[in-house]
């Protein structure tokens, strides 16, 4: 019988290495935007690519990819943060055989956050979801966004994640406007209200915003905490 070999034996010329990548999310000027990053190195120099890098032997998968993001944008962990799914296809990187696992990072206020790029970055900007500029590891980029996008409309369907998007107080029109900008279409006005104050999602406050010169009620969400339901809206 031949002798075992020993797991170095096996593992001696195995080369994987392991990402953690992220999708940060925001609500600016009523679309859904993404982060992404100018690349300053190859490969894809110049291109733009999602935040990420390799996971280090000292650090979990969050820890990375929270490092990448801060490291690459500025930005430090906000209003929600989710690990997505991770990507295994054989040739995704040009560099070799990379696995990736991916976050969905939400923000609030994303007008008010000052991006600063730096190590690898050359730059960080907002996109417009529907509107993505070439990207530097083409399909296992445009795969990764798709699928969190993806995630949120599902997450939004039976949690209250949506609220991780907007500022503390917000108007019922501002809620749906996040909707919208997530499912990508118009939703009924009367339907909508009707059915996220059927539902213990969001509670008034003392204080009225103007809306097309008429006052409208603020509102905040009853829980900062992630609650489900069985359908919102």
């Amino acid at each position: 019988m031949p002798k075992a070999k020993s797991f170095n034996e096996v593992t001696k010329d195995w080369r994987l290495l392991l990402a953690a990548d992220i999708v940060v999310f925001g609500f600016i000027e009523n679309k859904l935007k993404v982060l992404l990053v100018r690349r300053k190195f190859e490969p894809g120099v110049g291109a733009w690519a999602i935040p990420g890098g390799f996971v280090r032997e000292t650090e979990s998968l969050e820890q990375a990819a929270l490092r990448e993001l801060h490291e690459e944008t500025g930005l430090s962990q906000s209003a929600y943060l989710e690990q997505l799914y991770t990507f295994g296809d054989v040739k995704r990187d040009p560099r070799g055989r990379v696995i990736s696992v991916a976050y969905i990072h939400l923000v609030n206020n994303p007008e008010k956050i000052k991006l600063n790029a730096s190590d690898d970055a050359a730059e960080a900007k907002w996109f417009d979801i529907n509107s993505l500029p070439t990207l530097a590891f083409g399909k296992s980029h445009r795969d990764i966004l798709e699928y969190a996008w993806q995630r949120l409309k599902w997450k939004f369907e039976y949690s209250n994640v949506a609220l991780s998007m907007l500022p503390d107080k917000f108007t019922l029109s501002d809620l749906q406007k996040v909707y919208e900008a997530v499912y990508h279409k118009k939703i009924d006005k009367r339907n909508f209200r009707k059915k996220i104050l059927a539902i213990d999602f969001v509670e008034p406050v003392d204080q009225v915003k103007q809306e097309m010169g008429r006052p409208a009620q603020l509102y905040k969400a009853t829980t900062t905490k992630l609650k489900i339901y069985n359908h919102v809206i």
